[in-house]
């Protein structure tokens, strides 16, 4: 039964009076198929949904634009999911947006649009100049609008006054090249989105195991006898995971679920590919859930260490011995650390719930840990992380098959990008390598971040901003901060598919270039074009867009770079980029030469599926470290402390978002309908604070500074929430995450655990 909500008081009746239901307690099944197919008629119409939807993910076909879940080697006639589907309707939709549209609305009127309204105003199709002072964006060809970028850069005083961010959907080619124009140009600012989220994870891996990556296949999830799921929510982020599980269950493995909130799709899965998913009850995929208060990983996974450390045979001795490096003292550390007493109170648990995780765990020779963003984003994530590769080391998880650690990346190419050399912290080695293949000196200075980019745009030290991609505004936290420093600059360049609010906040002067999308068909002067992606378990592979692009006079991303590398760079670069736009296996054949890995790339990928990239620890437990061999860390257990009458407020998508693509107003599993703005608190702690579900209050974050944050007019809903613990949408909530309020050893910011009060509306 749907409560009705009070009347709100004030504000877009869409945006702030969302109807609740009670939450559900399986994912997918019909309604999943039903809500794809609704989306997708509407954006793209019958005939065209059923010509895109049936080359999602398959081996001719092209990479699904949401995320980065692996496809398996036999694929399913409709290797997509709901989310993915949706993803897809969005960017190979019907509707357009023309310089009528821009004609239409002024900028400052758009500013006021919700970013869903924006978005789902359809395709942007041509070139759009915002000139300073003006209030109208108004059509520009490319070779003026090149000619724009070039101006300004080239007027700047130091290369580092440019800011070079890329999304995580860029392919891997757009990427090298993107990469390769920033440094030849002369900087390392190249901020992308995980900075933003998997930062802490590549962070943490990098010194613990030498490779910043995930060491499982989708085989070893398969064969794993415990797989452990902690900070993510498979069912809306990654539902295509939840068959990855499914068969791992059928193979007889156990699942722990470690999460604040309780969610539909880790509690029972109704696989729409299967009689049973869709008539049936599906597959009960918990068999145990740990209730976690926000922030408590580390302290869990600390407990867990030292009950194994005191388990007879707990430890795999001889992997210990022969493969890692700083057992005692982590050791010692966990054997004197922490106890029952603080742990329960960090986590939030009950002592027989962790009693029982450590039978299965002990039981268990090839055990796996799952995580995501519920993980990454806390001051202490890097330090959670590393506790996490401690649990694996001592049960000789990691290079065992059906065993290891397993980052959940979002984007579909965010870890593809990554391998690229989109990081504003290269490596010594690929610098090298790039020196040697094109001849020019890169820049060995470390560059700039995400955060430490809004931090220079807001002081002036950076005056052109330029976006492969994304909607870096809303992505961002502290949301007036971002927006300010974004203000600031000289001029803001966003290449994209769709309008978003990154093209309504903008420098003095802005541009918007219309790109060509997965789905569409790229042309060059060689002939029909693929790209490649990486996915989140290494695996590389081609994409191949069949539909005709949205509109003539749409450029791909590996032709915008070329194109603006010319006219950046001018005669002092020797690199051949009128060749990469003309035929991508020019590029292939340099990211082959610098990036290893990608030997014989173009032979490797044409392959059906693709090819493997090398991973020593998962291959053959080689350690890339310091030492050549695993590290075991010892960091001080932290977790979060909260005042009386606060909670913890940790941000997160609704199931009908991916990041800052708002594809409805709802989120069925959760039960809300017709609404964003919406706070989830337990029942208990509403009452504390004297509100009832259906009040209406204003959300104030509190910063150790004494700065406060608000974002008003949020609908109180009664949630079966962790004690003490809040949750509410982003990017709504963006606004209340301080821009200093990062992890330590990653900057990423701590989205996920922040001080709330709530005072009613």
């Amino acid at each position: 039964m749907k409560r009705t909500p009070r009347t709100p008081p004030s504000g877009d009746p869409v945006q702030d009076a969302p109807e609740v239901g009670a939450p559900q307690h399986s994912a997918a099944g019909l309604p999943a198929i039903g809500h794809s197919m609704r989306m997708a008629h509407e954006q793209m119409g019958v005939r065209r949904t059923a010509l895109t939807l049936l080359r999602v993910n398959q081996k001719d076909g092209f990479d699904c634009p949401g995320c980065a879940w692996p496809e398996p080697e036999k694929r399913h006639t409709a290797e997509f999911c709901e989310n993915g589907a949706k993803a897809v309707a969005e960017e190979a939709t019907l509707r357009r947006v023309t310089p009528a549209f821009f004609a239409e609305h002024p900028v400052a009127s758009l500013a006021e649009r919700s970013g869903y309204w924006l978005g789902q105003q359809g395709r942007l199709t041509e070139p759009m100049y915002l000139a300073e002072g003006a209030e109208h964006y108004t059509p520009v060809g490319w070779d003026e609008a090149l000619g724009i970028v070039a101006e300004e850069l080239r007027a700047l005083d130091s290369p580092d006054e440019a800011v070079f961010y890329t999304s995580g959907r860029t392919s891997n080619e757009a990427a090298f090249l993107y990469q390769l124009m920033a440094r030849e140009f002369g900087t390392n600012n190249l901020p992308d989105c995980s900075n933003m989220c998997h930062e802490s994870s590549g962070s943490a891996l990098t010194e613990t195991i030498g490779v910043g990556k995930g060491s499982v296949l989708l085989e070893d999830l398969h064969q794993a006898e415990l797989i452990i799921v902690a900070g993510q929510n498979p069912g809306t982020n990654h539902p295509r995971m939840l068959t990855a599980l499914e068969k791992a269950k059928g193979n007889g493995a156990k699942i722990i679920t470690v999460n604040p909130l309780p969610e539909a799709g880790m509690e029972r899965f109704r696989n729409p590919q299967r009689p049973g998913g869709l008539a049936g009850s599906g597959t009960a995929l918990t068999d145990l859930f740990l209730q976690i208060r926000l922030g408590g990983d580390q302290a869990l996974f600390r407990l867990l260490n030292k009950l194994v450390l005191e388990s007879e045979g707990g430890v795999d001795e001889k992997f210990v011995r022969t493969f890692t490096h700083g057992f005692e003292e982590f050791a010692e550390a966990a054997r004197s650390g922490i106890g029952w007493e603080e742990a329960l109170r960090a986590t939030g648990l009950d002592r027989g719930d962790v009693e029982r995780a450590l039978r299965m765990v002990l039981a268990s020779k090839r055990t796996v840990v799952c995580w995501a963003m519920g993980l990454t984003q806390h001051k202490h994530a890097v330090a959670t992380i590393r506790e996490v590769v401690n649990f694996l080391l001592l049960r000789g998880s990691i290079g065992r098959p059906g065993a290891g650690v397993c980052p959940v990346r979002g984007h579909s190419n965010v870890q593809g990008d990554r391998t690229m050399g989109i990081f504003e912290r290269p490596s010594p080695e690929f610098l090298d390598a790039l020196e040697r293949e094109f001849d020019f000196a890169p820049p060995r200075e470390h560059g700039l971040d995400t955060v430490r980019s809004i931090r220079a745009l807001r002081d002036g030290q950076a005056k052109v901003f330029v976006a492969m991609g994304g909607n870096f505004v809303s992505a961002s936290p502290d949301t007036a901060v971002t927006e300010d420093a974004m203000r600031r600059a000289r001029l803001t360049v966003h290449v994209s598919t769709k309008l978003n609010r990154s093209h309504v906040v903008t420098g003095a002067r802005a541009l918007i270039l219309p790109t060509l999308g997965r789905t569409e068909r790229d042309r060059q002067a060689g002939g029909d074009q693929f790209v490649t992606v990486e996915d989140s378990m290494g695996m590389v592979h081609a994409s191949r867009g069949r539909l005709q692009p949205a509109g003539p006079l749409l450029l791909s991303e590996p032709a915008i770079v070329s194109r603006l590398a010319r006219r950046v760079l001018g005669a002092r670069s020797r690199t051949e980029w009128e060749e990469f736009e003309r035929d991508y296996s020019a590029i292939r054949a340099r990211i082959a030469a610098v990036v290893p890995g990608f030997e014989d790339f173009e032979r490797r990928v044409s392959r059906p599926g693709g090819f493997t990239l090398p991973h020593p620890a998962r291959d053959g437990r080689r350690f890339p470290t310091s030492t050549g061999l695993a590290h075991f860390t010892a960091a001080p257990v932290e977790y979060p402390q909260v005042p009386p009458g606060r909670l913890l407020l940790q941000t997160l998508r609704s199931h009908d978002q991916y990041n800052t693509t708002i594809y409805g107003l709802d989120d069925r599993y959760r039960g809300i309908t017709g609404g964003r703005r919406v706070v989830l608190v337990h029942p208990d702690d509403a009452a504390a604070l004297g509100l009832a579900d259906g009040d209406y209050a204003d959300l104030t974050s509190e910063w150790r500074d004494g700065t406060e944050r608000t974002a008003p007019g949020f609908r109180v809903v009664h949630y079966p929430t962790a004690r003490g613990c809040a949750a509410a949408y982003y990017p709504e909530t963006n606004v209340l995450v301080p821009l200093d309020a990062t992890a330590d050893g990653s900057n990423t910011p701590a989205s996920k655990s922040v001080v709330i009060r709530l005072t009613r509306s």
